[in-house]
């Protein structure tokens, strides 16, 4: 049995091209069919790495009774949430208007005329826990749409009245914002485990970088110590990959140890970001050895042939979540030896009792992190993992994803100059410009010879971010001209010129029943925050006047909800940090082009590098490589040495 899925590229929609569900995508034929059968459309959103997702697909989707219900009752559609970020923005926040929280899988119920009218997550099989069963709600909703049907869309029509009433709040990126948040960020530190707030733990490491760069501007000791602490944790705990590499996505637990154990492309990028910073304000080896192993998991299991790379390893093997992960302490003895074995077991936590489901998550919450006496071993073990079980793989190569690699890469670059860490963001760059670049725009995927939909706002906030990441590790021009490109592009297909911001989607997209902004920073810093970096940076890089106004407006604009949860906006606090209190701009005049290519070594990589030809505004001294350093609105005399900033 196949359904309208088996043509599809989505690793996630396969997954579900076999159900016995009649699944459509996303399309006007699902609607037409709708229309012509007077039924609703059961809409569900998910991800291929996503564990409930998996749950509430083996228990109801593969179910040939539940799959009657839904064959019989409803047209059923089936989105990938990370080639359709338009249509998870905007039924994610119906999701949440109804029940007051989101998640995956998310399962909304639609009229006709695509408008929601019930709204959840995950239901299971049968009732538990006070959740009303799958088969009850089909039930419920069936009768109700033939026999109440006004009753039933009533709530629709107010919930989308309260969703597309337009802001009236008015921002000023005023200066006290990042003062408010440092204040908000102190009071929420989980000061025994690290991070903040409670269980679950998600690492956000935009919180991070803002933190690192409070510290480093302002010379705040507690921001550093809040960063490093939550670093140090996260690396200790089970969010880390020990044996392998690379982090998972998030914390079960308030100390890190017990992770949701899928591997998104994101969330490395981030991570080793945040470790490179860290690693530039402290100097600590650690922090550079984490970013390194988690670039060389990238390298090594989730990187095409070509230089993309791919989105996501899933957390479940054989149907059971974390299994590739855990051990027992006999199989390690076995493997390694007695000795070896027991001492692995020690200093990775590993115990008869175990730490997950009576298995063990390999951490070094009771170790020193620093000590690698056992690295030696971590190859072995490793490739013993991978004999006994497989991850499932998305393959899918995202463009918003892979632009925060590349840079990730870059800064790695900067900060331990290795040349493979450039020459992978590199390449991951020409297969961005071959697969995901049509002449004319943006798409957001690429798989099995096949771009996606056409790009939105985050895939090309991110990919202007990875221009200005490869600019600053090579200070080659094209990467600043193709980012001023593609921010061009950006502003005449997403900017609101009337009231600030810009929308997720763009007039050559189609029209959804909203049109959102989206401005919180979640897992990921949003299009519309990741946009106010670029435009801060480019106004330091580019001499013209355009940028300059564009981010002062985008800031004010980003301000107005940031005022009222100002950790909740961390990629905009970083902005705004930038802007008000901007890193040194050095111009280099250079004596000879070779001379160009050590340049992002040995300056910092938060500096604002210009090169210039010589000339009467910035001569040469003393006919040498010359460099002028400037700060706000000070500038130094020019010197012939390399600057320290």
């Amino acid at each position: 049995m196949s359904n309208h899925l088996q043509y599809e590229t989505s690793p996630y929609l396969l997954q579900h091209a076999e159900n016995p569900v009649d699944w459509y995508p996303w399309c006007e034929e699902a609607f037409l069919r709708a229309r012509e059968e007077d039924k609703p459309v059961f809409l569900s959103i998910g991800y291929s790495t996503c564990h409930w997702c998996h749950v509430m697909a083996h228990e109801s989707f593969e179910d040939p009774e539940t799959a009657a219900l839904l064959n019989r009752w409803f047209i059923s559609i089936k989105v990938d949430r990370e080639e359709r970020p338009d249509l998870d923005s905007v039924y994610m926040a119906v999701c949440q208007a109804f029940t007051g929280n989101g998640g995956w899988p998310a399962s909304i119920f639609l009229t006709l005329e695509k408008r929601p009218f019930f709204a959840g997550t995950y239901f299971p099989k049968r009732r538990q826990g006070g959740m009303v069963s799958f088969e009850e709600l089909l039930t419920l909703i069936h009768e109700k749409w033939e026999r109440e049907r006004s009753t039933l869309l009533g709530p629709a029509e107010q919930i989308l009245g309260l969703l597309n009433r337009p802001s009236t709040a008015e921002g000023r990126a005023e200066p006290e914002l990042l003062e408010n948040a440092v204040h908000l960020y102190k009071r929420l530190f989980d000061r025994e485990n690290g991070g903040f707030g409670g269980a679950p733990k998600f690492p956000s490491l935009h919180n991070l970088l803002f933190l690192l760069a409070y510290h480093r501007r302002r010379g705040s000791r507690e921001c550093l110590e809040m960063a490093e602490w939550t670093l140090a944790q996260m690396v200790r705990g089970g969010l880390f990959d020990h044996i392998g590499g690379g982090f998972y996505r998030y914390s079960t637990d308030e100390r890190f140890l017990v992770p949701h154990f899928e591997k998104m492309l994101y969330d490395n990028a981030l991570l080793m970001l945040a470790y490179c910073e860290a690693y530039s304000v402290t100097q600590k080896r650690l922090y550079l050895l984490v970013a390194e192993r988690t670039a060389d998991f990238v390298l090594r299991e989730i990187t095409a042939a070509e230089g993309g790379f791919y989105s996501a390893q899933d957390a479940d093997s054989d149907g059971v979540e974390g299994k590739y992960y855990l051990f027992t302490p006999e199989e390690l003895v076995r493997l390694l030896g007695p000795e070896r074995g027991e001492a692995f077991n020690r200093h990775f936590d590993i115990t008869d009792a175990g730490n997950f489901e009576g298995k063990n998550i390999p951490n070094l919450l009771h170790s020193d992190p620093g000590d690698r006496t056992l690295d030696s071993l971590l190859e072995t073990v490793y490739q013993y993992r991978k004999s006994r079980c497989a991850l499932r793989l998305d393959d899918k190569i995202l463009t918003a994803w892979n632009g925060l690699m590349i840079a990730a890469l870059c800064r790695l670059y900067q900060a331990v100059r290795e040349r493979k860490y450039l020459e992978a963001a590199k390449r991951a760059d020409r297969f961005l410009w071959k697969h995901l670049w049509d002449g004319k725009t943006l798409h957001v995927s690429f798989r099995v010879g096949r771009r996606g939909e056409k790009g939105f706002l985050d895939d090309y906030a991110a990919c202007i971010f990875a221009q200005l990441a490869l600019y600053g590790a090579t200070l080659d021009s094209a990467y600043l001209e193709r980012a001023e490109e593609l921010c061009r592009d950006a502003c005449e297909q997403f900017q609101d010129r009337e009231h600030g911001g810009f929308y997720l989607y763009g007039q050559g997209h189609e029209a959804l029943i909203l049109r959102p902004k989206e401005t919180y920073d979640g897992a990921m810093p949003s299009g519309n925050s990741l946009m106010a970096w670029n435009l801060v940076r480019l106004s330091q890089l580019v001499p013209e006047e355009t940028y300059g106004p564009l981010a002062e407006r985008q800031l004010d604009f980003l301000a107005a909800d940031a005022k009222q949860y100002p950790v909740g906006y961390a990629m905009f606090l970083l902005a705004l940090l930038d802007d008000r209190d901007p890193p040194p701009k050095v111009t280099v005049v250079l004596s000879e082009e070779s001379e160009a290519a050590r340049l992002p070594l040995e300056l910092p990589a938060e500096a604002a590098v210009v090169l210039r030809e010589p000339g009467a505004e910035y001569p040469l001294k003393n006919g040498k490589t010359t460099f002028y350093v400037c700060r706000g609105h000070s500038c130094r005399p020019p010197v012939n040495e390399r600057p320290v900033l």
